[in-house]
């Protein structure tokens, strides 16, 4: 497969929804996407700011900032989920939704794209006052959010609990049960078998993909995983299961190396146990996250961060293979340094594209009232991660370029079709 990236050299960026649209542009001029339809999907169809007055415990009110983006609903209802950190802001959220727009085109998905978060620390915050945050945001977003127009969904700093809230607070406000207007919720009240390791899973069924192309065992490979939260820890443990050998595991509060292979095992019995972090864990040397980045091993798995695979750290990977986990971890600086270096990097909005897929199928069995196994999720799970998968590789080699960029295009062309299809006016 060729290395270029349409010879287009992109920039240092000022923003992460600059990063997408550097991305969609070179994407665009491959594949002479019409200037009306990029026109269109440079600039998102609505952006939603609330504030969030919240009693704490301490007797005072703190107002909290609240965000929701709809990208797009040119495919059907928009679909991302939602975020809670300090460092949410409209650009970011912006971005995410974009990127999701993407995500949902390239899985074969009717859904647009959305995202939403509020800008708080909910690990200084108590359950109580993360509850009051998350209705009063439900209910400021009330008008946003519908089972047939905006689905949220867990991410960053959220969970089942969240989304439990979130839908008792919607049916409240409606007067209805609506179990379908957000997904990842808990199993007793319309959750998905297999959502919980769906984004680890396609990040699994990803690798092995591409593994095949690339005429490589995967008894005979090893890898690294940054981030060892819900998509690094589901991803380490299915590529361990499935013969891999995990050299080096990883989260903010340490990063560990065993050239004999890490016992993932071992690693999740003790996080478990730990406050859900690695720190302290004596099943490898302890070295940088910097360190895990540029290790020896055939694939790397970024599920952490954004932006940590950089112009300056991308001379020194050593890996054959990236399978982004996280979204945006890799800087556009960075991606023509690595196509030049020959290392195949399966782009986040298809390499993560699991756990939207299976948001997809809790909302189809919350519309059914009708719950399937769990082998069925993961096995229509993996069949469509595996044609999204094809789809991109025989989109990288027909107009000569890496898979992200193939991956753009993709997406571009079937949301191409729905804004063709729909008109303007």
């Amino acid at each position: 497969m060729s290395t270029q990236i349409a010879n287009a050299v992109v920039t240092h960026e000022e923003s992460m929804f600059e990063a997408v649209l550097a991305r969609l542009d070179v994407a665009a001029k491959l594949m002479n996407l019409s200037d009306d339809v990029a026109h269109v999907l440079r600039n998102p169809s609505k952006q939603v700011k609330v504030s969030l007055p919240v009693m704490m415990d301490n007797g005072k009110i703190q107002v909290f900032e609240g965000y929701r983006v709809v990208h797009s609903t040119h495919l059907g209802p928009s679909k991302g989920g939602i975020r809670y950190a300090m460092d949410v802001n409209s650009d970011e959220v912006m971005a995410l939704a974009a990127w999701m727009s993407f995500k949902c085109a390239v899985a074969n998905l009717p859904y647009g794209g959305a995202k939403g978060g509020i800008k708080c620390d909910p690990r200084s915050m108590s359950v109580g006052e993360l509850e009051r945050l998350t209705r009063a945001y439900t209910k400021a977003m009330k008008d946003i959010f519908g089972v047939n127009k905006d689905i949220p969904a867990p991410d960053m700093g959220t969970s089942g609990r969240e989304m439990a809230w979130i839908v008792d607070e919607f049916n409240k406000i409606t007067g209805e049960d609506s179990p379908g207007v957000i997904t990842g919720k808990p199993i007793a009240i319309g959750g998905s078998l297999g959502r919980d390791a769906a984004t680890g899973r396609g990040v699994m069924v990803n690798t092995l993909a591409a593994l095949k192309k690339m005429g490589l065992n995967p008894n005979a490979v090893t890898a690294a995983v940054q981030g060892f939260g819900n998509v690094g820890s589901h991803a380490a443990r299915l590529l361990n299961e499935k013969g891999i050998k995990i050299i080096a595991i990883s989260d903010h509060t340490g990063a560990f190396y065993n050239t004999n292979g890490i016992d993932i095992k071992a690693a999740l019995e003790y996080t478990a146990k730990n406050n859900r972090t690695l720190k302290g864990f004596t099943g490898g040397t302890e070295i940088t996250n910097a360190e895990l980045l540029t290790c020896q091993c055939d694939v790397l798995v970024p599920a952490a961060l954004q932006n940590v695979i950089t112009e300056e750290n991308a001379p020194k990977i050593q890996a054959k293979l990236i399978v982004e986990g996280a979204n945006g971890p890799t800087t556009p600086e960075a991606d023509p340094i690595l196509n030049d270096k020959k290392i195949i990097c399966v782009p986040d909005i298809l390499a993560n594209a699991g756990g939207v897929t299976v948001s997809y199928f809790e909302w189809v069995q919350n519309k059914a009232g009708y719950y399937w196994t769990e082998e069925e999720v993961n096995t229509k799970h993996d069949l469509k991660m595996e044609i999204a998968f094809e789809a991109v590789w025989n989109n990288a080699n027909q107009f000569k370029t890496g898979m992200r960029i193939a991956a753009y295009i993709t997406a571009l062309q079937k949301i191409e079709q729905g804004v063709k299809l729909k008109g303007s006016y």
